[in-house]
């Protein structure tokens, strides 16, 4: 009885003790020490840190790497040890090495990635632990010093209180950050980042060609970064170390988790991380746009996102290839006009003068001169042909170029004036510009008068045209109700205006071979202009009393708004009873001539149908919160996304829009319009609009190009519900592979496929407020939200038959008496 007690002890003690080594193998150690290693899957964590070390693997892959993640909810990788050299399984391990070296090895026990250090030969007795997000190799038998950490060997984030050198003050070899290869491959990136010397400047680097440019540093702030007021906002600082070595360093002080990381794009993305909405919010990118691409406008060609075309020539150039720049490429630059007189060693009173831009990214290239006050900054500049220009700030002093101008950039605030050099002739005179002045007085009064007489010939040509909204107003003789007691003038000056004739014969007399489709407006029909540029000319129906409303109604809206997502605009034409709007031509036509036909939905497979889900997402986004003005589209459907020839989705048919104000989240009307299996309920049912009614829609259009199928005439043999209806059954079901279309079905995306599913049910939920907005929506379509909330049971669940005409065409529903 005792022997039997006694193994029942011993085996209960072995059970305890292998229950242990299994808890702390899995769940983590605080060092690792040549005795203690760290296996996968455990992790390196010690209590109070925001980060810990494990292996961790990328979505969609077996190979494991050693990483550094946040200790937070979603799982932010900051550093990976073995970028290059992945394990292929998880007996992976990382530990101390005989010669002292912290070492990545695998199950043969082949080194994968060490730390490198050539010194260990006389050190005994390491330990490696986390300190933050900084992993240590700490020698025991020298007081615990610091011979190794991970912040002097950075991946593709910059973290506080990491240093990056100008230069590797042993090798001059530049160090800085790497980009991943992909979102789901940590390997090495075509992108880098560094910091460069004299003038310090941040680049990121394609290769061994600049992506993007900081501009120069003042003590304060990159000059060239816009939205930079001091380093105590920006996060980063310049500084010289006692050695002389310049570094650039994250500030320590920072009480909110940030971060500063290399994406594989090559964007520079500043994440916050908001711990009461728990997650990462993006405050600062380095490129928005063109402009901030390094050399987009090229040598003496100024950059500004504000005006179109974006590239122009600095004052006293011209494009160095003028049929190039036409076309858009405008890589080669500009030239100078006039040769400045120092280059041709002529004495003459008539010397070289400098223009002055102000609010400026100053260019690349800048030399640093002795002069400490302006004026002497002006004169070192002029009494040295070489200097091509110069700009001045109180932080950094004089600069000055002697090489070319590259990189400039208009701001509308901050920056830096920049002064550049040209010929005599190119300046503003005082006796051109009093001269000028008197013949303009002079010259007033004639043209006053032959304005007056030309008035009529002038204004059929290129005159304003005012659409006054008015309620009750009347058009025609025909009686339009608008909503709101408002009125609303819209300047048609910049629009071209056609003549009937020039699109009558275009079209060949609007022939029915060149219509192109039928809209409750009225017909669309392909025009080929004289020059042979295609259009789309969108003909009121002279019969639609509604067509009228949404004629006016789109030149309101489409005037005001411009983004790749949106069909553009480029003229109209007015003449007696025809009125017309002329668009540009898209080959391609409407989604749905692809999306429900099944001799070409096959085009669309899986990358496309994501790519026009995100195109249609961010045209939404924009008339939701970009746009200088906020615009409810209200008939979002498959037939008004027009494709170009890359599959670029554009929005189009803005005929029932509604501007909103800044501050209005919804507005009601008597007027339901819209299209069946498209309306929100709140919509159909009640009248009320707003940006989740649109997002309802785009949820209905996000099911509808993953099933393949119209939502309005989707049946189902065996059970009565809708298209939606039917994705939230098969979704609970978890078993979504009899919804997709077979045509882009694969196993080996269902993770992606479901996803999609997912976040178009929570599109579609049956209440506004439950519904995400659409810059939420983006974020889950881009896995930067990676929990995703369940959705409730969607509107129009159950299968309904709609007994009041044929489907797909703009119903309109007056709801009196509410």
């Amino acid at each position: 009885m005792i022997t039997c007690n006694q193994n029942l002890q011993y085996l209960l003690i072995n059970i305890l003790v292998l229950y242990a080594f299994y808890f702390g193998l899995c769940i983590g150690i605080c060092n690792i020490t040549s005795t203690q290693y760290l296996r996968d899957p455990a992790t390196l964590w010690c209590p109070g840190n925001i980060f810990m070390l494990g292996f961790f693997n990328p979505q969609n892959s077996s190979y494991r790497y050693v990483g550094i993640w946040y200790n937070f909810s979603e799982t932010t990788v900051v550093w990976v040890a073995n970028r290059d050299k992945p394990l292929k399984d998880s007996s992976g391990v990382v530990k101390i090495s005989e010669d002292g070296n912290l070492v990545v090895m695998n199950g043969d026990k082949e080194t994968l990635w060490s730390s490198n250090i050539s010194s260990t030969s006389q050190i005994t007795n390491s330990t490696a632990q986390l300190q933050g997000g900084n992993l240590v190799l700490l020698d025991n038998s020298n007081n615990g010093s610091i011979i190794w950490k991970s912040y002097q060997h950075p991946c593709d984030t910059f973290l506080p209180k990491m240093k990056i050198p100008i230069n590797s003050t042993k090798t001059g070899e530049k160090t800085g950050l790497r980009s991943w290869k992909s979102p789901l491959d940590p390997s090495f990136g075509d992108f880098s980042s560094s910091i460069t010397t004299i003038l310090p400047q941040l680049f990121i680097w394609k290769g061994k060609y600049p992506h993007w440019r900081s501009g120069q540093w003042n003590g304060q702030i990159f000059i060239g970064v816009k939205h930079m007021r001091s380093v105590h906002t920006g996060g980063y600082n310049v500084v010289d170390d006692e050695e002389g070595t310049v570094y650039l360093t994250g500030l320590a002080d920072r009480k909110e988790a940030v971060r500063f990381t290399l994406e594989p794009n090559g964007n520079l993305v500043q994440s916050n991380w908001d711990e009461n909405e728990r997650k990462w919010k993006i405050p600062w990118l380095a490129i928005n746009n063109d402009c901030d691409v390094y050399g987009t406008c090229g040598p003496f060609g100024s950059c500004n996102s504000l005006d179109s075309p974006i590239c122009s020539c600095v004052r006293g150039f011209d494009p160095k290839s003028r049929e190039e720049w036409e076309k858009g490429n405008r890589s080669s630059g500009c030239v100078r006009r006039k040769p400045l007189q120092c280059e041709e060693k002529k004495k003459t009173s008539k010397e070289d003068g400098f223009v002055k831009m102000g609010f400026m990214k100053v260019p690349d290239l800048a030399e640093w001169l002795p002069p400490k006050m302006e004026d002497e900054c002006r004169s070192q500049c002029l009494r040295n042909c070489s200097c091509l220009a110069y700009a001045f700030d109180a932080g950094i002093g004089c600069m000055s170029w002697s090489r070319t101008l590259i990189d400039i950039q208009e701001f509308q605030r901050a920056g830096t004036s920049l002064y550049i050099r040209v010929a005599y002739s190119e300046l503003d005179h005082p006796r051109k510009i009093r001269l000028v002045a008197v013949l303009v007085i002079v010259s007033f009064f004639i043209v006053c008068v032959g304005m007056f007489l030309c008035w009529f010939w002038i204004s059929r040509r290129r005159g304003k045209i005012w659409f006054q909204f008015k309620r009750n107003h009347q058009l025609d003789g025909k009686k339009i109700s608008l909503e709101e007691n408002i009125t609303t003038k819209v300047d048609l000056e910049d629009l071209s205006m056609f003549k009937f004739e020039v699109l009558a014969m275009s079209t060949d007399q609007f022939h029915e071979n060149n219509k192109l489709g039928q809209g409750g407006f009225g017909p669309v029909y392909k025009g080929i202009l004289a020059d042979g540029k295609e259009i789309a000319v969108k003909r009121l129906s002279t019969a639609s009393g509604q067509g009228m409303e949404e004629f006016m109604n789109e030149v309101l809206v489409i005037s005001k708004v411009q983004h790749r997502n949106l069909v553009r605009l480029l003229g109209c034409c007015i003449d007696k009873e025809e009125k017309m709007l002329i668009y540009e031509y898209l080959p391609y036509k409407s989604l749905d001539v692809f999306l429900f036909d099944p001799t070409h939905k096959g085009i669309l497979d899986l990358s496309k149908r994501l790519h026009i889900i995100e195109g249609i997402g961010r045209g939404l986004l924009y008339l939701h919160r970009d746009s200088r003005i906020k615009i409810i589209h209200r008939d979002l459907k498959p037939s008004n996304i027009l494709l170009d020839n890359d599959f670029n989705p554009k929005i189009s048919d803005f005929g029932m829009a509604r501007i909103f104000k800044c501050n209005q989240d919804q507005a009601e009307t008597k007027k339901v319009a819209g299209t069946y299996g498209y309306m929100a309920p709140e919509y159909a049912i009640k009248g009320t609009f707003s940006e989740k009614s649109d997002v309802f829609s785009f949820g209905v259009l996000l099911l509808e190009i993953m099933c393949g199928q119209k939502v309005a005439s989707f049946w189902n043999e065996d059970i009565p519900l809708s298209l939606l209806g039917y994705a939230w059954e098969l979704w609970k079901e978890n078993d979504i592979s009899n919804f997709i279309d077979p045509v882009i079905w694969e196993p080996d995306f269902e993770v992606v496929l479901k996803r999609c599913i997912h976040i178009g049910l929570l599109c579609v939920q049956e209440f506004a407020r439950d519904r995400p907005t659409i810059s939420t929506v983006l974020s889950m379509l881009s896995s930067e939200v990676t929990s995703l909330p369940a959705p409730l049971q969607p509107a129009f669940a159950n299968f309904f038959e709609d007994n009041g005409g044929s489907v797909n065409y703009v119903t309109l529903t007056n709801l009196d008496g509410r």
